[in-house]
């Protein structure tokens, strides 16, 4: 018969150490077990709930709102590794709704997101000061919009991936007018174009490039001139 309590069988059983529980309601801190993040703030039946601020421990923070432990609300986050810090809405700790993103480089977003994308419409400043307004789509300028360059160039119309695509206006620094057709960010297919000197160009353009030498300029000021380089269309 063995003997009760044995205390080299005791001394086999793996040792169970119980992990501090996060409070249930009221205010209250948590360190999670391990020890990267921590909880200050609102607690509901055991999950945060309410008001309250999660800290990492590479010094990134989110503090607002949370619902049954989850980022969802209004709230502010800062990651320590970019420098980016947003304000606004999220859905299940994505930024998610409408909101302010600041960038450590210079420059802002102020509009829609989804899922932490630049996602609907939307105003984007750029660490150069160049401006766009209009839509996003992946986290890009995608759909309608306008946009001032910092050289003071102005276009508006269609974008497609970042990139002028479709048909658009821009209005040069100059004083020189592009009124047509683009595809990958330059002058391609049907448009017309005016330059600051008066020279007038209507017809097709690729990569940037009038397809072939203009038979008709016109040059238009205080008098209406028109020249024709070679024979004139009948």
């Amino acid at each position: 018969m063995e003997a009760a309590g044995d205390p080299y069988q005791a001394s086999l059983q793996p040792r169970r150490h119980s992990p501090r529980l996060p409070p249930r309601n009221g205010y209250g801190v948590y360190v999670y077990p391990n020890s990267f993040f921590r909880y200050e703030g609102e607690w509901k039946g055991g999950k945060k709930h309410g008001h309250g601020k999660l800290l990492f421990k590479d010094g990134s923070y989110y503090e607002g709102e949370f619902v049954d432990g989850e980022i969802t609300g209004e709230g502010c986050q800062h990651w320590a590794w970019s420098g980016n810090t947003y304000s606004g809405q999220f859905v299940l700790g994505e930024p998610q709704g409408h909101g302010v993103m600041k960038y450590k480089a210079g420059g802002r977003y102020e509009g829609e997101l989804s899922q932490g994308l630049r996602e609907g419409q939307g105003f984007l400043e750029d660490q150069d000061g160049q401006v766009y307004q209009g839509s996003f789509h992946d986290n890009k300028r995608h759909g309608r919009g306008q946009m001032i360059f910092k050289n003071g160039d102005k276009y508006e119309g269609d974008w497609v991936r970042d990139q002028r695509q479709g048909h658009g206006v821009l209005c040069c620094a100059d004083g020189s007018t592009y009124k047509g057709q683009w595809h990958s960010d330059v002058f391609s297919g049907l448009g017309s174009l005016v330059h600051c000197s008066g020279v007038t160009y209507c017809g097709m353009f690729i990569n940037g490039h009038p397809a072939e030498q203009a038979k008709t300029i016109v040059i238009l000021g205080p008098r209406y001139w028109k020249w024709f380089k070679g024979p004139p269309s009948r």
